[in-house]
């Protein structure tokens, strides 16, 4: 469906039952709503799920620059109350882990759980890289950098599989507004010194993840008092490459197991 609970017309997708708890869940940079795909089986069967593209990516539209993680994390809010949404789980992978959390920081009171995955408090590339990267992007476009990035978020041995192929599709796909506009933002944001609130939260690494090194994961999992999980065979984004690991990480700490 498509939305304008703000000034921007979003594209979102709801699966599942309506009286289940509902679960939002928010893609990385350069990709859009179907890296969710093969998680979407097993989590609409207990849960109500919240796909959406954020600013740029997919079918969502995008607004004059700059904007920050915390007007990413707005829009979420904003289709959610637009769905009468007030209690809701988020899982979120890279820049939609960053997300997820300034959701947390904004009304925590209505978040029952944070599955933060391949993200960390700051990027460990320096905000100068990203602003370069931005600046490249609006001189060059987005196709030019898709080999190296490609090779960030995948390991080796997927990289010529079909799903590698859509994920290269997803990044071509991509505005040159949201890919700049979100790598500025990326070089806006370091929640160090962050006030956490209490809220449940896992976070999940790729162990093959050169972009989230070990030690940024445990700080990030420290500030938010939660446990670290490492899915093997993966990189930074496990949706395709280990699907089943990553839906069982989320339906694990949602409790998959209790009554919806």
């Amino acid at each position: 469906m498509f939305i304008r609970p703000l000034k921007i017309t979003q594209h979102v997708d709801v699966q599942g039952p309506e009286n289940a708890k509902t679960l939002v869940l928010l893609h990385s940079l350069g990709t859009d709503l179907h890296l969710w795909d093969l998680q979407m089986p097993r989590l609409t069967e207990r849960y109500r799920v919240v796909r959406l593209d954020i600013r740029g990516h997919g079918l969502s539209a995008i607004d004059a620059l700059p904007f920050s993680m915390a007007d990413l994390a707005d829009d979420v809010i904003a289709a959610l109350d637009h769905l009468h949404i007030t209690e809701f789980s988020v899982a979120g992978v890279s820049i939609g882990g960053t997300i997820a959390q300034w959701i947390g920081f904004k009304i925590p009171e209505r978040v029952q759980g944070l599955v933060i995955v391949d993200t960390s408090l700051v990027n460990a590339a320096p905000p100068s890289l990203w602003r370069a990267r931005a600046e490249d992007v609006f001189h060059h476009g987005v196709e030019h950098l898709e080999t190296g990035i490609l090779g960030k978020w995948v390991t080796p041995k997927f990289i010529d599989s079909p799903y590698a192929d859509g994920m290269k599709q997803m990044l071509r796909r991509t505005t040159v507004e949201a890919f700049a506009g979100c790598s500025y933002a990326i070089a806006d944001t370091d929640l160090t010194n962050m006030t956490f609130p209490r809220v449940r939260a896992v976070v999940v690494r790729g162990a093959d993840d050169l972009l989230t090194p070990p030690d940024y994961a445990r700080r990030l999992a420290e500030k938010w008092h939660a446990e670290l999980h490492t899915i093997p065979g993966a990189a930074h984004l496990p949706n395709f490459e280990q699907p089943d690991a990553l839906t069982n990480e989320i339906l694990s700490f949602i409790g998959a197991d209790k009554p919806s």
